[in-house]
């Protein structure tokens, strides 16, 4: 398991603070946050270069602040939330390493690659392999508004009684090919509209097309199939794509921007640090 990387079998409360504040910074800015640790510019991060700004991080989290010394009320945790195991994991055990923007952005891709391990397995939790088309709808429509969940729910409800998504399973590939397609989200939306304003209807070939030339992502005909039953509430074959659009981005806005944490967080304490990054840097 990733997030253990001391590999005692435990995930430890100062961990995962800074894993929450990782989870939040898109794969779009991986390359920004290496600059952001990486202050004197010199293409590596040593140790106490990341300490620091491991430590604003976790100040600027609303649950690390609230718990500055790395521990939980009740609990006996010893150390500072700058000396867990993933400092160990990047600097070594003697910190002398420097850690380089191709491993940082490869642990960034595995971490966010693990949480899609992770929410998969909360719903195979019988270990099979894959999961059933209601558990992958549910999945879909967990961060929709609250004023339209209840009609997205009745639709995730109403899976169990059409005879051709009932025994529908999808796998591990097929739920990461959709994950990968809401990282694509802009691209792919603008295509789901332009299909839908040439010919006025969005079919589930045009959504397959759309995700496979635009986004280079190929989805199967299950997973389209769930997406329709979910989003065409008219059941006239078309998707409707202002609703399936604002779900998923809905989602990934709550991933990527969770109050005081990810990408945000993270420009924001470099600030008050008082450290001076120039968009010119950012962007270099």
């Amino acid at each position: 398991m990733l997030f253990d990387v001391n590999n005692d079998g435990l995930i430890s409360f100062k961990e995962y603070i800074f894993f929450v504040m990782l989870l939040g910074i898109p794969e779009s800015s991986f390359s920004v946050a290496f600059k952001m640790f990486d202050i004197d510019n010199n293409g590596e991060i040593d140790k106490q270069e990341f300490k620091k700004v491991m430590s604003l991080m976790r100040a600027h989290n609303r649950h690390g602040a609230r718990h500055s010394n790395g521990r939980r009320t009740g609990l006996k945790v010893s150390g500072s939330v700058e000396d867990g195991g993933l400092v160990e994991y990047f600097f070594g055990k003697d910190g002398k390493a420097c850690l380089r923007h191709d491993k940082f952005v490869q642990f960034m891709r595995d971490l966010h690659d693990e949480m899609l391990n992770l929410e998969f397995a909360h719903y195979d939790y019988k270990q099979r392999g894959t999961i059933s088309a209601k558990d992958f709808a549910l999945s879909m429509v967990a961060s929709a508004e609250m004023k339209h969940l209840h009609r997205l729910l009745d639709r995730v409800d109403r899976l169990d009684k059409e005879p051709r998504l009932a025994n529908v399973r999808i796998s591990l590939e097929e739920f990461k090919s959709f994950a990968e397609l809401r990282k694509q989200l802009q691209p792919f939306s603008l295509a789901l509209f332009s299909y839908g304003e040439v010919s006025g209807l969005l079919t589930r070939k045009d959504f397959q097309r759309a995700a496979s030339q635009v986004c280079g992502i190929s989805l199967t005909d299950n997973v389209v199939e769930v997406i329709f039953h979910i989003f065409d509430f008219n059941q006239d074959g078309n998707l409707s794509s202002k609703e399936f659009v604002r779900a998923l981005r809905r989602r990934e806005n709550d991933i990527a921007n969770p109050e005081g944490d990810g990408l945000m967080g993270l420009l924001s304490c470099c600030h008050d640090c008082g450290n001076k990054y120039t968009i010119e840097r950012l962007l270099s």
